[in-house]
Order: C-alpha cells, then sequence, then structure tokens
C-alpha cells in the first residue's frame, strides 16, 4: 500500500465553488483531520521555551483566540518532551512535536502526548530507531509529518541534481516516507518548503502529481512581517488557487498570532474559509475628503477583536461608495468632513468625521 503516484483526480470543491482541491487521503491528528474533504487548517509555532510550559501555554492561548487550528513545539532536549504532558493539559487545539536527529525525543513526546511528530525518519539513526518511533506512533494512533525544507536536503541529492532543486526536494521526501512504508506506516503528510517562492511552488506542484499524502504547504524563513507576508500571500495563495494543499502554515519573524492573522486573511481573499470580518477599503484618490486612510487602519485594527460573519466597506467618496457599501452588510462613504453610513446599501445617516469610526464600531457589535 502506498499513496505515492497520485492520477491528478480532484477533491471536493472550495466554499466559492472556483478552486478544486486535489484529492488527498485524510489523517487524523487529535479532534481535527487533514487532507480529503477536511477544511483547510491553519497552523503556526511557538516561539517560548518549550521547558518553560507556563509561558508556552500562554502563547498558544493566543494563538488559539486568533484562530489557529493546529499548534508546533520545538523538541530540543528531554525536558522539553516531558513539559509537553503539562501544555496539553492547558490548551484546547492539537499540538505538534518538532523532532530533528534524536528518536528518543520523539518516543518521550509521544509519551507525553504530542498529537503529531514532526521528524525525517532518515535523520534519526537506524532502522531500529525507526521501527520503535513507528510503533509508537501507531499504538497512539499519531501522523508523522515529513518535513524537508531547502537546507535540509541530503548532500547526495543536492549532488545529484547540482543544487538545491524541487526535484531534490521530492525525491528527499518521497525517500523518507518509503522507510515508513517499508514498516507498514501510512499516516503520513509532506512539507516540503523553501524560502525561494518559486523553488517552493515548483516542489509542492511536483509533489502532488507524485503523492497523495496531504501536503502541509508553507514558504519557509519568509522573513519579517511585511516582507513575510507578501512572499506567503503569493507562494500559499497560488498553490491553494491550483488546489493544493490541506494545511498551512505562514512563517513570520515576529510574534506567531500575526501568522494566524495572515493566514486566515489568505483563505478568506481565496473564498476557502468563511466568517469572521470581511474587510474592503477604497485606495483613495483626489476626490477624497476625509482622512480615510487613518479611518481604515483604526477600523481594521479594531475588527481583529470582534468575532462577527459582517463584510464592512470603508470608501472615500461617492463614486464607488455606495456600490461597494451595497454589497457590504455595513459601511460608509466619505463625504466633505463627514460619511454617509450604509446598511445593506441603505443610507442610514450622516457621520460626523470625529465620530466616524466609533459610531462605524458600535453598529458593527449591534449586528
Amino acid at each position: 500500500m502506498s499513496f505515492i503516484t497520485n492520477e491528478g483526480e480532484y477533491g471536493s470543491m472550495a466554499g466559492n465553488n472556483y478552486i478544486m482541491r486535489k484529492r488527498t487521503e485524510k489523517i487524523r491528528i487529535g479532534d481535527l483531520h487533514i487532507g480529503g474533504d477536511a477544511p483547510v487548517s491553519i497552523q503556526s509555532m511557538t516561539n517560548t521555551d518549550t521547558r518553560d510550559s507556563r509561558a508556552t501555554i500562554d502563547q498558544i492561548k493566543r494563538l488559539e483566540e486568533a484562530g489557529c487550528d493546529i499548534v508546533r513545539v520545538a523538541v530540543p532536549d528531554n525536558e522539553a518532551a516531558v513539559a509537553i504532558r503539562e501544555i496539553k493539559r492547558g490548551i484546547r487545539i492539537p499540538l505538534v512535536a518538532d523532532i530533528h536527529f534524536d528518536y528518543r525525543l520523539a518516543l518521550e513526546s509521544i509519551e507525553s502526548g504530542a498529537d503529531k511528530i514532526r521528524l525525517n525518519p532518515g535523520n534519526i539513526g537506524g532502522s531500529e530507531r525507526v521501527r520503535a518511533v513507528v510503533e509508537k506512533a501507531r499504538e497512539r494512533e499519531i501522523p508523522i509529518r515529513i518535513g524537508v525544507n531547502s537546507g535540509s536536503v541530503e548532500r547526495h541529492i543536492t549532488e545529484k541534481y547540482g543544487g538545491v532543486t524541487p526535484q531534490g526536494m521530492v525525491e528527499s521526501a518521497i525517500g523518507h516516507a518509503a522507510i515508513l512504508e517499508a514498516l507498514g506506516f501510512y499516516d503520513i503528510l509532506f512539507s516540503i518548503k523553501a524560502s525561494s517562492v518559486p523553488v517552493t511552488i515548483a516542489a509542492y506542484r511536483l509533489m502532488s502529481e507524485r503523492s497523495q499524502y496531504p501536503l502541509h504547504i508553507g514558504v519557509t524563513e519568509a522573513g519579517t512581517v511585511y516582507r513575510g507576508t507578501i512572499k506567503s500571500s503569493v507562494g500559499l495563495g497560488c498553490l491553494l488557487a491550483e488546489g493544493i494543499g490541506d494545511t498551512v502554515r505562514v512563517s513570520l519573524t515576529g510574534d506567531p498570532v500575526q501568522e494566524i492573522h495572515v493566514a486566515k486573511e489568505i483563505l478568506k481573499s481565496l473564498g476557502i474559509r468563511r466568517g469572521g470580518i470581511e474587510f474592503i477599503s477604497c485606495p483613495t484618490c483626489g476626490r477624497c475628503r476625509i482622512d480615510l486612510i487613518s479611518i481604515a487602519n483604526e477600523v481594521e485594527e479594531r475588527l481583529q477583536y470582534i468575532d462577527r460573519d459582517v463584510k464592512v466597506a470603508i470608501m472615500g467618496c461617492a463614486v464607488n461608495g455606495p456600490g461597494e457599501a451595497r454589497e457590504a452588510d455595513i459601511g460608509i462613504a466619505g463625504g466633505d468632513g463627514e460619511a454617509l453610513l450604509f446598511k445593506k446599501g441603505t443610507i442610514v445617516r450622516k457621520i460626523p468625521r470625529e465620530r466616524i469610526v466609533e459610531e462605524l464600531i458600535s453598529e458593527i457589535e449591534k449586528l
């Protein structure tokens, strides 16, 4: 049995009926499923010291509140692996243990209650060590993510292809999967990330053709919140629009909560995820007579803390404003020192400039 070699079948439609998901096998992680007809899930990774269980729990709770579905923690030593027990008791979402090289850390993490293990079986020693991890994972019914980054491809593969290439990354991942398959283990998913957006896209496209295992997609080491958001949006957006990807992680140098906000917006912009505030605003032009930029920024910031399934439009003037506001649940169109408040395309009243944000937020909360 093997899920390598995908025959190009397509799965269910995304929410907007324009994007077809590539068919992949469904696996379970905790109370969630990844792949198949399961919704695309959002992941992040803590940047706390895992051994500090209190700080790690606090950060995960913030991630949960932001909409994170799955969280990963680094496991650099046995103390971190043991700390997973306490961390699991303090959180609601599935937890992934990130393991490198030491199979004993994988075993301890599984004993401590990890819902998934991230490791590359070719990097943890001989066959008996791999077998020990596989048997423990099978006993607890948890999956293994094979994670190949552009910096972790084996030397013989980079020499074969003359450097790091999408073909080499895929060959590396499939080689690791073959080790698990030889032991009869198939609860596998892949990630094959590069810091280069074109290499990442090409690698996942190739893997999608070669395999039906679920795909965890992302651009690794994408950068700061500003640059990393752009790179991740281009890379993930391209793949998701082609139906590739079962779970996503946006990698940013910053507060991991920002990763969740960006991932949610990527999924919402493609119609893959519904719910929550949908925010649109115009770029402004010479017709605008109010400081729409500061208004839009303040409204967007405050909307992060409102859990409503509402479409909000912030428009600068009466040219596009009424039309866009008509499509929105609520919105404003700027005038000369004031704004028109719209609900479902109907003008409700005028709002003076100094009251625009407060009254708009108040009306959204009433909805």
